[in-house]
Formats: C-alpha cells, sequence, structure tokens
C-alpha cells in the first residue's frame, strides 16, 4: 500500500463512531468497509488478515499485515511528537495467558521505525479474557474498562507529555473511550491521541443506517 497521512476524527465522520466525542483526538490511515470482504480494497484485505486467528487459513498472511501496518504508520508519525511519547497498543480481547493471546497491536507497534526512539509500553492490561469485537461482543467503555488495570510496573517517573493509543480499526470507539479513561485517570497531564490503522464506513453511506450497526 503506499504511502498514507493521518486523517482525523471530526465533525464531518465523528457519527460514524458512536462513542467518540469532540473532545476526542482520533487519527485514522485508511477506511475499511463494514460488510465486504477480502476483495473489495487493499484496506479490507489489510484488517482482515491482520485479525485472523492462530489455526486460521491464510495465517501466514497475518504477519505480512503486520509489517505492512507498522511500515504505514512510521511516516505517518511526526518523530518531534513520538520522541516525546509514549505508544500504548490497546488490549486484545484474549489475556495473556489464554492460548488465543493475539498480541498483534504490540507487535505492529514495537515494529515501527522512526528517526526517534519508540516507546512502547503495554500500559493497560486485561483482567479476563472476553469475545472479540468482530465476533459480536459489544460491551460498552465502562464493562471494557472495568476489565483494565494499569500496569504500575511501567509506568516510570511522571507523566508522558503525549500518549498514543494504538489500535487496528475505530469502530463504536468503545475501547478507545475505555483507554482514554483509565490512562487520563492515572496520568492527568498526558495528552491522549487514538491512532488508528483504519476506521469502519459503510458500504452505503446514504442508507439508513442503524444503532446497531453503529455500535458493532
Amino acid at each position: 500500500m503506499s504511502a498514507v497521512r493521518f486523517q482525523k476524527i471530526e465533525d464531518k465522520n465523528r457519527a460514524d463512531h458512536y462513542y467518540i466525542t469532540e473532545g476526542d483526538e482520533c487519527l485514522f490511515l485508511y477506511e475499511y468497509t463494514a460488510g465486504m470482504g477480502y476483495a473489495h480494497s487493499e484496506t479490507n484485505s489489510l484488517i482482515l488478515n491482520l485479525k485472523k486467528k492462530k489455526g486460521a487459513g491464510g495465517y501466514a498472511w497475518k504477519g505480512r499485515a503486520i509489517a505492512s501496518c507498522a511500515a504505514a504508520l512510521g511516516p505517518a508519525i511526526n518523530p518531534r511528537w513520538l520522541a516525546q511519547a509514549v505508544l500504548v497498543p490497546i488490549p486484545p480481547s484474549k489475556i495473556k495467558s489464554d492460548p488465543m493471546h493475539d498480541d498483534r497491536m504490540t507487535q505492529v507497534c514495537k515494529a515501527i521505525r522512526s528517526e526517534a526512539t519508540v516507546d512502547v509500553r503495554e500500559l493497560i492490561v486485561q483482567i479476563r479474557s472476553t469475545d472479540a469485537v468482530h465476533d459480536g461482543n459489544r460491551l460498552k467503555p465502562e464493562e471494557l474498562e472495568a476489565n483494565y488495570r494499569i500496569d504500575e510496573a511501567l509506568c516510570g517517573a511522571g507523566d508522558p507529555k503525549y500518549i498514543g493509543v494504538v489500535d487496528d480499526m475505530l469502530t463504536a470507539g468503545a475501547h478507545f473511550s475505555a483507554a482514554k479513561n483509565i490512562l487520563s485517570k492515572r496520568f492527568p497531564s498526558s495528552r491522549i491521541t487514538g491512532f488508528f490503522i483504519a476506521r469502519r464506513i459503510f458500504s452505503n453511506p446514504f442508507g439508513e443506517v442503524s444503532l446497531d450497526d453503529l455500535l458493532a
């Protein structure tokens, strides 16, 4: 995929992401079309390969997708910002002791190359495994936050100037909202930004979109 710059979640597209508010700073690289398969677009193929589960057909494509995401994020993130920031991957739905644990976003973050040193920390730890969002799990931000804790061993002294919360796709925004809430409580002076490989869009933007679609 060719080099790309970040776009913002703003007034014209914020309504597509139910839990994202005007005070949230969220950036994305691509757009993923909901309900469409691999052949629909390069982005759909990238995201679907990135989300492949262990044992699934074509699992070898997952590593390539991780490398592609990191290669896109590196040039897009300003190195002057990155030099003063901590990147925090959104925790996966399965905890580390679960055989289906998938640390794809940690791998993406650690594979980013920049002029600046890339500081990646799994500051948010999930307490119990849950079903993945793409498997129909629709926890609210407060429910997700109740299942999160901060790993104090990784915090260090003082608040980072910037925190980048990194995830593969922005759908309703519940995970970002939960992550921002728990990080803001622990690091009240840090400026928190969401970085997403893609945001979810619908195949017919002028068609009727239900609340269930927005929360999916």
